[in-house]
């Protein structure tokens, strides 16, 4: 097994409208960047439905640098209706998250979460929240 030491959490910078998953992103991620596989190994739609992505043995495909080491969370949302960064989560995805990174942090006590944002030389909003404020929050 590989180690472990983030779960990083993305988002999909997609519109609150816009009802996505796993077979959807797999789909950007195949066609459009001509990868094996969906880069994520976690979906969380906006409905809080935690779709698995890449298996967690794989490496994924998700933060240049840390896909060796690393987990990847991908949050259905991240813009608002105009298309600008928001976090514009649901109730239900929040839940699903604590959830899912409680868990994962079971398994990888000393992993770190973070946010996709938080890696030198990523100049994106993703997941356009303060993952490491929000895991410190709630206790992970």
């Amino acid at each position: 097994m590989r180690k472990i030491n983030y779960i990083v959490i993305h988002c999909a910078a997609t519109k609150p409208s816009a009802d996505i998953g796993a077979a959807e992103i797999r789909k950007w991620h195949v066609e459009g960047n001509g990868w094996r596989d969906i880069g994520y190994h976690f979906v969380i739609r906006r409905n809080g439905t935690v779709e698995d992505g890449r298996p967690v043995e794989q490496i994924g495909a998700h933060v240049s640098g840390h896909n060796a080491d690393s987990i990847g969370i991908c949050l259905a949302g991240g813009l608002d209706e105009t298309g600008r960064a928001k976090n514009s989560y649901t109730p239900e995805q929040w839940k699903a998250l604590k959830t899912l990174v409680a868990t994962l942090k079971t398994k990888y006590a000393n992993a770190k979460v973070t946010g996709h944002r938080d890696f030198p030389g990523v100049k994106k909003d993703c997941p356009c929240f303060d993952a490491q404020e929000w895991a410190f929050r709630e206790g992970l």
